[in-house]
């Protein structure tokens, strides 16, 4: 097929709700498509993700990004959080369920004949999740989280959030006072056998990546630890590098920092195997 780039395109996912895109396709396609999905307060076009997309495609893969429905941002305005309302009302199935409605719909676009899906962060949560259910051919896990239940308060301490039903988190850069309704916690009680990381990583026969930085001071190395054990894989460590593998946002420069660029090169030697 020709080349194909779009930018900021609009797909339908959980609860109805629009969000954003990017897709692009080089004119040398191998018939590979990389899906990159982002974690917990972040967006398609965060730092320099952007530079991943164009490294992915500088290799002749399809490369798409997707803000999730409820990440906070909306159809017209995707960076950063302008619709608080729809964050607090996000859930972990909604996420899981906003890759199957995203892989539906640039199937229009393309016919793949493989699909690899990188999750970064809580992405990989939803990335792990996703491919249990329906057929992924590799994922590539990003200092991933390894368990949802254990990112909730416990016990007693869950009472103040269930009796005035929102609590608020604090975005430290844009310094935003998130709200998060009790809901999420609902929703991974009724679902928590569906959304059990590491019975679904048990049980998948799908192919998995796993590298994280060992100074990570968001996702702890042990979570990373834990998915390759799970996985019996090999954990792949980046030496001094953080939850973002040296980027930030905004992120002006031409290349990739560092660390992601090694990120990067690791990921696509998996994707070559």
């Amino acid at each position: 097929m020709d080349a194909l780039q779009i930018t900021n395109g609009i797909y339908q996912g959980s609860a109805n709700r629009k969000s954003l895109f990017d897709i692009e396709v080089p004119s040398n396609w191998n018939k590979q498509v990389v899906i990159f999905v982002h974690g917990f307060m972040g967006f398609k076009d965060w730092g320099a993700w952007h530079l991943v997309q164009s490294y992915f495609v500088s290799h002749g893969y399809a490369f798409a990004k997707l803000n999730l429905t409820h990440n906070g941002g909306t159809s017209t305005q995707g960076i950063d959080f302008p619709d608080p309302e729809a964050f607090a009302q996000n859930t972990y199935s909604y996420e899981v369920a906003d890759i199957g409605y995203f892989r539906t719909h640039i199937a229009t676009r393309i016919q793949a004949e493989s699909t690899f899906l990188i999750g970064h962060s809580r992405g990989g949560g939803a990335v792990i999740l996703h491919a249990k259910q329906t057929q992924t051919d590799k994922i590539a896990l990003w200092a991933s989280i390894s368990d949802i239940g254990a990112r909730f308060p416990k016990g007693s301490e869950l009472e103040p959030w269930k009796n005035k039903g929102t609590r608020t988190i604090l975005n430290g850069r844009t310094r935003q006072q998130l709200p998060q309704k009790y809901t999420l916690y609902e929703d991974f009680q009724k679902n928590e056998s569906q959304l059990n990381i590491e019975a679904a990583v048990k049980s998948m026969n799908t192919p998995i990546f796993v590298i994280h930085g060992d100074q990570d001071r968001s996702v702890e190395i042990t979570e990373g630890e834990a998915l390759a054990a799970w996985s019996q894989t090999t954990l792949e460590v980046i030496s001094g590098a953080d939850h973002v593998f040296g980027a930030s946002h905004p992120w002006t420069k031409d290349e990739l920092p560092k660390d992601l660029l090694e990120v990067c090169e690791r990921t696509l030697d998996f994707f070559k195997r």
